[in-house]
């Protein structure tokens, strides 16, 4: 049976209404040589119920799930427990279904949940102001690049080498098509950037990471003091949210805009997505702030109410005057980070961040035993960069043949380059087993 409820008449008269004589006829704009010649091979023309259900099985079979096998996978999305309530919450009617606010004064809940979400992320970030989510941490960080350009007037960003290179590249191609420059320095698994002699009268921002795509936590004070003495922004990134409970908060630093990926909290690896996007400024650029800003008010009443205070986008204003063409928040992901950021309150946070930390040192202490293994970092919160006698990408995948998912290759990020070099990342979820178990078989692989 086709889940088609057209017939064949149905079709002819569709067609005969827009004056074409064949489906075909509706492509006929894309070049030819864009157009397959028939059927791709190697696929049947339908299966039944049944058939597509063992199919795609046998399929999702062949993966090893992060949660399946010792796992120490990072460079971006990191493996936490998340607990059973934030799941059953999420799944109320009330929360799954709901939308964008388009009448918020008839939707408090949504409105109060966005309002607490806020609070927390500018907490965590140190910051003044929080908006109301964004779809992730790259899309944050183009973002908060193009609201540098727009406070300052300049169109020159300036991108760490330190920067994980898809919000790197998140940034140039928005660059690319907008119309501003971003320079992007090459990888710098040791350091030793000097970012500061590179900001002249054009810069608008420099764009860092903390702690950066290889694991290093910096002090980025100096840097935004300078930043700000010629003119232009700080931008800080953070895509390990877990590492806000533990190290110096980017507001403390300096930081002007703060653009982090709040995964960690609440939300689990799910091949990638969906994620959610934190977004917090210094409260005297707000307004150049995208997303929208949920706020509390009082009604004729005097009793606490929510409002949408801020909401220049697109949809709301015209599009040419909007500080964002994003036409939505994560927020079903906002809802899962708020929960499990109250369900673990300011000590437990503080706690879990503690505990990330401790791991990842075993994990250091550990490998740093294997013959021909070299720790590159002096710092880091819960991942670090090894340096390998053999190419990263055949160790990870000898790894992985013995069950364990051994990190990630820096060169999987970068291709062609830093071949040497893996990322490793140790939570809470990794126990001391586990640490054995990689390192142990990281030794004979390398044997």
């Amino acid at each position: 049976m086709r889940y088609l409820p057209l017939t064949e008449a149905d079709r002819r008269s569709m067609l005969a209404a827009i004056r074409v004589s064949s489906v075909d006829d509706l492509f006929r704009d894309v070049p030819k040589a864009a157009r397959l010649p028939g059927p791709i091979q190697g696929l049947t023309n339908h299966m039944g119920e049944l058939e597509v259900e063992r199919a795609l099985s046998a399929m999702a079979g062949r993966n090893l799930p992060a949660g399946s096998v010792p796992s120490f996978l990072g460079a971006g999305s990191y493996r936490h427990h998340v607990p059973a309530t934030v799941d059953h919450l999420v799944q109320r009617g009330e929360f799954l279904t709901a939308y964008t606010p388009y009448q918020p004064e008839v939707s408090q809940g949504t409105l109060q949940v966005l309002f607490e979400f806020q609070t927390q992320v500018a907490l965590l970030t140190g910051m003044d102001v929080a908006n109301a989510s964004m779809y992730d941490g790259a899309t944050a960080c183009a973002e908060a690049v193009m609201m540098a350009n727009r406070v300052t007037r300049r169109k020159k960003a300036i991108l760490s080498g330190g920067l994980h290179p898809h919000y790197r590249d998140t940034t140039t191609t928005d660059a690319r098509f907008i119309g501003f420059e971003a320079v992007a320095l090459p990888p710098a698994p040791k350091g030793g950037e000097d970012l500061m002699a590179l900001v002249d009268a054009d810069t608008s921002c420099v764009v860092v990471q903390n702690p950066d795509v290889f694991g290093h936590v910096r002090d980025y004070t100096a840097l935004a003091q300078m930043c700000q003495a010629k003119g232009a922004l700080l931008i800080v990134v953070v895509t390990e949210a877990m590492s806000l409970g533990l190290l110096t908060p980017p507001g403390e630093m300096g930081a002007d805009i703060v653009a982090a990926e709040g995964q960690s909290l609440g939300n689990a690896l799910n091949f990638g997505g969906p994620y959610v996007g934190l977004f917090a400024v210094k409260d005297k650029y707000v307004r150049q702030m995208p997303g929208r800003l949920c706020g509390q008010t009082v009604d004729a009443d005097g009793r606490r109410g929510f409002v949408l205070t801020l909401s220049t986008r697109e949809q709301h204003i015209r599009r040419e005057k909007a500080t964002s063409n994003i036409c939505t928040n994560a927020g079903l992901c906002a809802l899962a980070f708020s929960i499990h950021l109250s369900l673990l309150g300011e000590e437990g946070f503080t706690q879990l961040a503690r505990l990330n930390h401790a791991k990842a040192g075993q994990l250091a202490d550990r490998l740093s035993g294997v013959k021909g293994v070299e720790i590159l970092n002096d710092t880091f919160f819960n991942e670090f960069t090894v340096k390998l006698p053999r190419p990263a990408a055949e160790v990870v995948e000898a790894l992985a043949e013995r069950r364990i998912l051994g990190g990630v290759p820096a060169s999987r990020l970068y291709p062609g380059e830093l071949d040497d070099l893996l990322l490793v990342a140790a939570t809470e979820t990794n126990t001391e087993a586990d640490m054995d178990a990689f390192a142990t078989a990281l030794s004979e692989v390398l044997s």
